[in-house]
């Protein structure tokens, strides 16, 4: 997976164009463009939804400050020292918006558009009819606070690992954002209260969860903070005299007693009041509306009309495949046949031999192997696209504040200005989270050829539209594109070693599995526990690893479905393509087919396989 600013709204909508070196010519060249934009009346339906995503990213000072295009010109933004402040009528002007764009695009006449342009209309009304949709009928049916991906960790993350401190100037911003911490959450408080006017509330474990992170953050003191901690760490890079660095450290201390703790206190307040309350089951079924509001996600999140009912069937189909498969492997390594795969990996799991130590210097040796499989597949895959991005991939520990509720590994993309790379950022909060021979699968999923490859590659590609570049984003596709890279590099000799396939298999066994238990929670009404027995039965996974995954699944209702769904649906067109192209098939074409045109919905990537095909045919 890949991380987000809030996994319960859309990606972050990056805009401008990218050059590294002449960041100044940029911002001139988009001024004009802007001006053409806003006092011209939109000549293309491209123009069009180029406006709208400049508009929406001028609406967020965090968006701004993710893309990092503009923070030298600060100055005049300000949007640095800003964060965005949740208002009483967010909802209706949402509605309102999203209805006014969705009657736009459909004045575009199709005749006039060219087939780029026609794909785009399709992409833009299928995004904005579902996210119309959500607005209108569950509005209230998320969980702004929870365990994985709630607004107290988001602001964490936000500031400390995408909030710049290159100057003084960043660092005195940062304060006044940490300043606005305590209005923010109020603003979350709203919604919150309203969701509970809906009759809609978490299970019990989420507010277990989020009351201990809570009381963790409100109870530690201010030089204990992580963003005390990692905001001192950056000023002293600065070269700033003493008087200086002391009045900002006397700042952020008094900016988290005044402001960030007493942000903290609010929402913990809240959800000590309605624990009460706390949902009784785990799955969306048992919310308002909430049947109807899982198609919606599975329509959101697969791009595809599938029926619960299918996607658990599709699930079933798989696990059963790939067990098959996996028993051949342990038996030629002469493991007990009269063992379950789910119990032989579960030994594996176990094994000494494929554990580090538990060592004080643990965390920085599993990185650096993670970096050297990383950096061997970078080299490997050379050969298999036209193109390799220029962003740099590093990787990184999940901070500790979050290690314990995050997931195994995510992928976080980097600023266009350079300024950032792309962090892949794995989970060792558990030693048996780490063994060797899951490591590799992990790296090529969050690094190369997975969430690195795709996300900069596009990012980079400069042929694309605004729209077709950063307005519309698919977890089908992402992480669909990520599964089918743990494939891929199976198939490239990156993962000779039969425990390394093992690894492989296991993880997409795991996102089979995942099909299982998303429509076994959300449409035929398992429990949590129910989930945590057939994933911990089939996979063999650690039992920290089955909580934490199933919890997730709970409180981001269909998002697991979109791996293995895309996964399948880029294989059958990479079948489709060798079969019928035969000795003219070439892997990097249809890479290319692929990931050339953002980040598309499954049937758009379809019609560009098609297109690929009949061209070389042709």
């Amino acid at each position: 997976m890949f991380i987000i600013l809030n996994r319960n709204s859309n990606m972050i909508k990056k805009i401008l164009k990218y050059t590294g070196r002449l960041i100044a010519l940029t911002v001139a060249i988009a001024s004009l463009y802007l001006i053409n934009l806003f006092f011209m009346k939109p000549i293309s339906i491209d123009h069009y939804l180029g406006k709208e995503l400049i508009l929406d990213l001028t609406g967020s000072p965090e968006e701004l400050t993710y893309v990092g295009v503009l923070d030298r010109f600060n100055w005049i933004t300000n949007h640095n020292s800003k964060l965005s402040i949740p208002q009483e009528n967010d909802i209706e002007i949402g509605v309102k918006q999203t209805e006014k764009i969705i009657k736009t695009l459909y004045k575009y006449d199709d005749s006039r558009l060219s087939n780029i342009q026609k794909n785009t209309k399709k992409i833009a009304i299928f995004d904005y009819e579902n996210q119309l949709k959500e607005l209108k009928d569950f509005p209230y049916l998320d969980y702004p606070l929870n365990q994985i991906g709630g607004i107290h960790l988001n602001t964490i993350e936000f500031m400390n690992s995408v909030h710049p401190i290159r100057s003084e100037s960043e660092a005195k911003a940062f304060i006044k954002r940490t300043d606005l911490i305590k209005e923010v959450y109020g603003g979350v408080l709203n919604h919150l209260e309203k969701q509970a006017s809906n009759g809609v509330f978490p299970p019990e474990f989420v507010y277990v969860h989020v009351i201990n992170q809570l009381d963790e953050f409100i109870n530690i003191p201010n030089i204990e903070h992580p963003l005390y901690k990692q905001f001192m760490l950056k000023v002293g890079e600065l070269d700033l005299n003493k008087d200086k660095v002391d009045y900002l450290e006397e700042e952020i201390r008094r900016s988290i007693d005044e402001s960030v703790t007493p942000g903290f206190k609010l929402l913990r307040d809240f959800m000590a009041s309605s624990q009460k309350n706390a949902n009784k089951n785990h799955g969306i079924w048992s919310q308002p509306g909430g049947d109807e509001y899982y198609k919606l996600k599975i329509r959101t999140f697969t791009t595809t009309d599938y029926s619960p009912e299918k996607i658990h069937q599709m699930g079933l189909n798989e696990v059963k495949r790939i067990s098959s498969r996996m028993r051949e492997i342990l038996t030629s390594l002469d493991y007990d046949e009269n063992k379950s795969v789910g119990e032989l990996m579960n030994e594996l799991n176990e094994d000494p031999d494929f554990l580090y130590a538990d060592t004080p210097d643990r965390k920085e040796i599993v990185l650096n192997d993670y970096t050297d499989m990383v950096n061997e597949a970078i080299e490997v895959m050379t050969d298999y696209f036209h193109t390799m991005p220029k962003s740099e991939v590093v990787v990184k520990a999940v901070p500790e504040y979050s290690e314990q509720n995050a997931a195994g590994g995510y992928y976080q993309s980097p600023a266009l200005d350079g300024s950032r790379p792309g962090v892949f950022y794995a989970n060792l909060y558990d030693i048996k989270q780490t063994p060797t021979y899951s490591m590799r699968t992990l790296a090529y999923h969050e690094a190369t050829p997975g969430h690195h490859h795709q996300i900069a590659h596009s990012l980079e590609n400069e042929e694309l539209t605004l729209y077709r570049r950063f307005g519309y984003y698919t977890s089908a596709f992402a992480e669909g594109w990520a599964l089918y890279s743990e494939i891929l590099a199976l198939e490239a000799g990156l993962a000779e070693n039969p425990y390394d396939e093992l690894g492989i298999l296991q993880s997409e066994l795991f996102r089979a599995v995942r099909l299982v238990v998303d429509t076994g929670m959300h449409y035929k009404r398992w429990t949590r526990e129910e989930a945590m027995k057939y994933m911990k039965s089939k996979t063999g996974m650690s039992d920290t690893e089955v909580r934490v995954e199933i919890e997730r699944y709970i409180v981001w209702p269909g998002q697991a479905l979109s791996y293995k769904v895309g996964m399948i649906k880029i294989l059958e067109l990479r079948e489709k393509a060798k079969n019928e192209l035969g000795d003219k098939f070439n892997i990097k074409d249809f890479h290319s087919a692929v990931l050339d045109h953002g980040n598309p919905p499954l049937f758009i990537v379809e019609e560009m396989v098609n297109d690929m095909i009949n061209q070389a045919l042709n």
